[in-house]
């Protein structure tokens, strides 16, 4: 697939919760070629340093030529963006990476924190998806609002009980493979909650697909700072992945 650079003017700035923004890009060529679980690469304001900043796509709209990424404040670099006001511009790459299997009939979603991200555009884009979304608290699954308009049915778990039900995505994915008719799960976030959400798919004989995090410099493959043990050998997160079968990257299984 093409890869692009696109001076990307931003046009909206949200913010759900205190650290989190979704930004809005026009950036027509990249909204016209991405897939689900793919990624862009990102330049920032100079005082954030010189590296682009990996983010997912979140949702796009080929229609009017956007794309949409939700991130959380975590340094100077996306801080820094977060700062830069509507109708400034900044420097796009992408799309980058292999994304989800979407030819499933009725995937199941499990996401956790900002793993809900990738998940997001998986959701937008497939008629018949249903999501499991965790967070410690409910202002952490501001995140429902956003998905109720693309799935078939939302779970909500919270480390706290604040709202939904009290527990992890761990805790009702076993009852919802067994009494739903999910023929394949896609994962992101936080990484024993990935592996554990991948065992329990093999043990209910599900394929699973997890979207892997790892820090990277040039996104191309080229730099190997995102390079990941494998059962098939040494593999690159932001080229092999960010999306591999589970049974590749986990001994477990």
């Amino acid at each position: 697939m093409p890869k692009v650079i696109e001076e990307a003017e931003i046009l909206s700035h949200g913010i759900p919760i205190a650290g989190v923004d979704i930004l809005t890009l026009a950036a027509p060529q990249i909204a016209r070629t991405s897939l689900p679980g793919q990624f862009v690469q990102v330049s920032v304001p100079v005082h954030g340093g010189f590296l682009r900043r990996p983010l997912g796509i979140a949702e796009t709209s080929r229609a009017d030529g956007w794309i949409r990424l939700i991130y959380r404040q975590v340094g100077s670099g996306t801080e820094a963006l977060a700062n830069a006001a509507a109708g400034a511009y900044v420097s796009i790459l992408g799309p980058l990476g292999h994304g989800f299997n979407t030819s499933l009939k009725h995937p199941l979603l499990v996401g956790g924190g900002m793993g809900l991200t990738p998940l997001l555009f998986f959701a937008a884009t497939h008629p018949n998806v249903s999501v499991l979304m965790g967070g410690r608290t409910k202002e952490e699954v501001f995140w429902e609002e956003i998905y109720r308009p693309h799935v078939r049915e939302c779970f909500i778990m919270t480390d706290d009980g604040s709202y939904g039900t009290q527990g992890f995505v761990t805790t009702l994915l076993p009852q919802l493979l067994a009494e739903g008719d999910y023929d394949g799960i896609a994962v992101c976030g936080p990484p024993v909650m990935m592996e554990r959400v991948a065992v329990i798919a093999a043990e209910h004989g599900i394929p699973c697909e997890v979207s892997l995090e790892k820090r990277m410099a040039c996104g191309l493959g080229a730099c190997l700072s995102c390079a990941v043990d494998t059962k098939n050998g040494r593999r690159k997160v932001c080229k092999d992945g960010p999306v591999f079968p589970a049974e590749e990257v986990y001994d477990a299984l």
